[in-house]
């Protein structure tokens, strides 16, 4: 005679259990004796029992005729399940709809549908469990990287600790805030042969005295003094690279920018060509004057009037 099995005992419930405490053992129990994610040579003949026990627990007509009739209920099980045989102690997922099944699917191996992926339904889905895990890409990892604005121009370089490997990775010029670099293969390791995440480094620039940055082109402010504004000349403008001289005309007002073409930054995607650099015009005055400079500049004031 066949040994009678107590199904509630396999789920870890009491019999009083309700549908919502059943399926949530079994999800727990599922999940850790599943036999992809875990390598016990005896995970695989636990998991079919967990299996068919929820087989019948988790159907309110099935488990009415079990707690008549036990595990040897004449004529099994609505449905067409034999206990310990039938579909070989696994449940069809196309067969089981919207079950717990496949959330745990979903866990264990990223599945988006709860129908299943065409390559899991080419291998026979849960039911037809070949015993070979199942390749799961790794996962792509973050991690934040700060350089200067300066940096940015020029470009950039920072080394990167894995384990006890050390990667020098460049930072290509023009990166802006959240420009990211990345590394092939670095992330999480792949599960079952699935290829390796990947690293991606997310720049963060921090500002430079002096200049504002809008996407590739820049903004410096320039001090000229009122003389040089009013009647004309030159005024040194600083870059990111090296100052250059600026013709300034007669006139020029406060807040006026001129355009230094291709003296911004480089343009990442457009290797050799740079944004352009503004320099705005701050006009300054003699905070001091002697008594004679009053006198002169009260004289000009007035033929200017």
């Amino acid at each position: 005679m066949a040994k009678k099995k107590d199904y509630y005992q396999t789920l870890g419930v009491e019999k009083t259990a309700n549908e919502k405490e059943i399926k949530q053992a079994y999800r727990r129990l599922a999940k850790k004796y599943h036999p992809d994610a875990n390598p016990d040579k005896n995970a695989e003949a636990r998991f079919k029992e967990i299996n068919e026990a929820y087989e019948v627990l988790g159907d309110a007509e099935k488990r009415a005729r079990y707690d008549q009739f036990g595990s040897a209920a004449p004529g099994g099980f609505p449905g067409g399940w034999q206990p310990g045989g039938g579909s070989g102690g696994f449940t069809n997922v196309e067969d089981m709809g919207e079950s717990p099944l496949n959330d745990i699917f979903d866990s264990l191996f990223g599945r988006r549908s709860g129908r299943g992926t065409t390559r899991e339904r080419d291998r026979g889905g849960f039911g037809g469990f070949s015993g070979q895990p199942i390749a799961t890409a790794g996962q792509d990892i973050e991690q934040p990287v700060t350089i200067s604005l300066r940096e940015a121009y020029a470009g950039a370089t920072r080394i990167v600790t894995k384990g006890d490997r050390k990667i020098k990775v460049n930072i290509p010029a023009g990166a802006n805030n959240g420009t990211k670099v990345r590394l092939a293969g670095e992330g999480t390791p792949g599960f079952s042969g699935g290829a390796d995440g990947d690293l991606y480094l997310v720049v963060d620039v921090t500002p430079e005295t002096g200049f504002e940055r809008q996407g590739d082109n820049l903004t410096v402010d320039v001090r000229v003094d009122w003389a040089v504004a009013m009647l004309g000349g030159e005024a040194e403008v600083p870059t990111l690279d090296r100052p250059v001289k600026l013709r300034i005309p007669a006139g020029t007002q406060s807040g006026r920018k001129f355009r230094l073409t291709g003296k911004g930054m480089p343009i990442m995607k457009k290797p050799g060509e740079s944004g352009d650099l503004f320099a705005r015009m701050l006009i300054t005055i003699p905070e001091h004057l002697t008594p004679e400079q009053r006198i002169l500049a009260e004289n000009l004031r007035d033929s200017l009037l």
